[in-house]
C-alpha cells in the first residue's frame, strides 16, 4: 500500500500533497478551522458518510435478528421491532443472549442422545427451543418446551417416526424458514468494506468521525452473534400445531409440570396478550431449573399450610382449579421478583464468560478511536470520552452478577441498579454525540485516498 497518495481536501475539492497532512497532524484545528455540513467532492460529503454508517449498522443489525415463532402477526412484527431496538441499543446483550441460546441448544442434542434413540441436530433443537412446535390442547394451543421434548424422548413416546410427521427434520425447517443468502452476503461484504475502509484511513493518518467509530464497535459483536446462531432458522411464520401421544394422567401432570412458561400459550387468558412479550426472546431452561430451587426453599421455610399449597401448586395441570383456590392459605402472598438479568449459570461459570466479558467491553472501547477526533466543544469531547468508558465500566461490572433481582436488603443492589442505568445514559450520550459532532469537525474525516487503487466502493 503506497502512503504517499494524494489526499482531497474538502474545502477546496483538489489534491493536496502529504506536506499538507503533517502540518495538520502538527497542531490540533481551532474552532474556526473545523467544519460543518460538507457537500459530496472528490473525498467524500457529509451525506455520503452517514449514509453509509447508518446504511451498515441497519443491514447488519436486521440480517443477525433471529426471532422466536411467533403464530400471532402482530406480536411478530413488535417482536421483530423490539428485537432491533435492543440490538442497536445494546448489541453486547443480544451476543449474549445468542450465546446462552446456542448453550441450551447443545444440551438439549446432548440430552437427547443419552435417550438411546435417534439424536437431534442442533438446527432442530433451535427450532423446539424457539416455540417451533405447538401441541392442541382444548383450550388452543400451548408450547412444547425442550424440558417437555426430552421427556417425552426418554419415556418412549416420541420416536423417529412421530418426529417425521411433526415435521421435525432438518430439510423442513429449513424449507419454512425465510433466511436471505443474498441479503446476508451483502451485509457480510457491507462490514468487511467498512472495516477494511477505516484500516486504511488508520494507515493514511487520517480520522474517523464519531459515527465511524460506533459503527465499527457493532461489527465484532454482529459476528460473535451471527456464529452462535448461524444454524438457526430464521423468520419462520407458522409454528408446527401437533398432537400430543397418549399418555397416562399421571404422565400427563409429569408432562405438564415440565412447562417453563404459559404466558406465551394460546389459550386466549389476558396474561398470553401482553405487549411485554415482545421484549423477550424466549425463557431459558435455567430460569425453570431456578424456579424449581426457589419452589423447594419455599416449601422447607414455610409453614404447613404455606407448604400443603406450594406443593399442589407444583402438580397441579391446571393452575388456578377449585382445590388451589380451597387450599391456598389466607395470608400466603407469593414472591413476585423483578429479575433485572439472570446469565445461564453454565455459560456464567464456564471458561467462555471472561471472554465474553471482553467482548461486551469492546462496543465502549471502540469508540475511542475517535479519541483525539475534534468536537465542536471541549465539554461534547470529554463527554464522548467519558461516555465511551462509562458504558464499558458498567456493563463489565454488571456482568458480574449472576442473577439480578431487585432485593432492597442486598447492600450491592444500588451497584446492581446503577450501572444499567449509567449505561444506557452513556450509549445515549455516545449516540447523541456522534450525530452532533457533524456540525462543526475536523476537516481531516472528509479527506481521503484514491480509492479507486484497492477496491469498489459498495455504498
Amino acid at each position: 500500500m503506497n502512503h504517499d497518495l494524494p489526499l482531497t481536501d474538502p474545502a477546496t475539492s483538489v489534491v493536496t500533497p502529504d506536506k499538507h497532512r503533517s502540518a495538520h497532524n502538527a497542531t490540533e484545528p481551532t474552532t474556526s478551522d473545523l467544519v460543518g455540513w460538507t457537500a459530496e467532492s472528490p473525498g467524500r460529503g457529509t451525506l455520503s458518510l452517514v449514509i453509509t454508517c447508518l446504511t451498515t449498522i441497519a443491514l447488519c443489525t436486521w440480517v443477525v435478528i433471529h426471532p422466536r415463532i411467533e403464530r400471532r402477526k402482530r406480536i411478530r412484527r413488535w417482536h421483530k421491532l423490539a428485537l432491533f431496538i435492543k440490538s442497536f441499543i445494546a448489541p453486547e446483550l443480544i451476543a449474549v443472549e445468542a450465546a446462552q441460546e446456542w448453550k441450551q441448544a447443545q444440551q438439549v442434542v446432548k440430552e437427547s442422545s443419552k435417550s438411546g434413540s435417534v439424536p437431534i441436530s442442533t438446527v432442530q433443537a433451535y427450532y423446539i427451543g424457539m416455540f417451533g412446535i405447538r401441541y392442541r390442547t382444548r383450550h388452543g394451543t400451548k408450547i412444547l418446551w425442550p424440558t417437555q421434548f426430552l421427556w417425552l424422548v426418554e419415556q418412549g413416546l416420541l420416536d423417529e417416526e412421530l418426529q417425521i410427521q411433526w415435521g421435525l427434520t432438518d430439510e423442513i425447517i429449513h424449507d419454512k424458514g425465510n433466511a436471505d443468502a443474498t441479503a446476508k452476503l451483502f451485509a457480510l461484504l457491507q462490514s468487511a468494506w467498512f472495516v477494511a475502509q477505516s484500516i486504511m484511513r488508520a494507515v493514511h493518518n487520517l480520522p474517523l468521525s464519531p459515527l465511524e467509530s460506533m459503527t465499527l464497535g457493532y461489527i465484532p459483536l454482529f459476528a460473535v452473534t451471527y456464529f452462535y446462531w448461524w444454524v438457526k432458522p430464521k423468520d419462520i411464520e407458522v409454528p408446527s400445531e401437533v398432537d400430543l401421544p397418549s399418555m397416562t394422567a399421571e404422565q400427563y401432570i409429569t408432562f405438564q409440570n415440565l412447562c417453563i412458561s404459559e404466558a406465551f400459550d394460546a389459550e386466549n387468558r389476558p396474561e398470553q396478550y401482553s405487549l411485554w412479550q415482545i421484549w423477550y426472546l424466549t425463557p431459558r431452561i435455567f430460569e425453570k431449573v431456578e424456579a424449581e430451587k426457589e419452589l423447594e426453599k419455599a416449601l422447607q421455610e414455610g409453614d404447613a399450610k404455606q407448604r400443603i399449597y406450594a406443593l399442589h401448586f407444583s402438580t397441579c395441570p391446571n393452575r388456578g382449579c377449585a382445590d388451589c383456590k380451597r387450599l391456598r392459605p389466607s395470608t400466603y402472598r407469593p414472591k413476585k421478583e423483578v429479575v433485572l438479568s439472570h446469565w445461564d449459570p453454565r455459560l456464567y461459570h464456564s471458561k467462555l464468560w471472561p471472554i465474553t466479558c471482553l467482548f461486551g467491553v469492546s462496543f465502549g472501547a471502540l469508540h475511542l478511536v475517535s479519541w483525539d477526533t475534534s468536537f465542536p466543544t471541549h465539554v461534547e469531547a470529554w463527554l464522548w470520552r467519558a461516555a465511551a468508558i462509562t458504558s464499558m465500566v458498567t456493563l463489565f461490572t454488571f456482568m458480574q452478577f449472576e442473577k439480578v433481582v431487585v432485593r432492597w436488603q442486598d447492600p450491592l443492589m444500588l451497584v446492581k441498579i446503577v450501572s444499567p442505568f449509567l449505561y444506557l445514559v452513556s450509549r445515549l450520550i455516545m449516540l447523541g454525540g456522534a450525530i452532533a459532532a457533524f456540525r462543526a469537525c475536523d476537516p481531516a474525516i472528509y479527506e481521503t485516498y484514491v480509492v479507486s487503487t484497492y477496491w469498489v466502493h459498495l455504498l
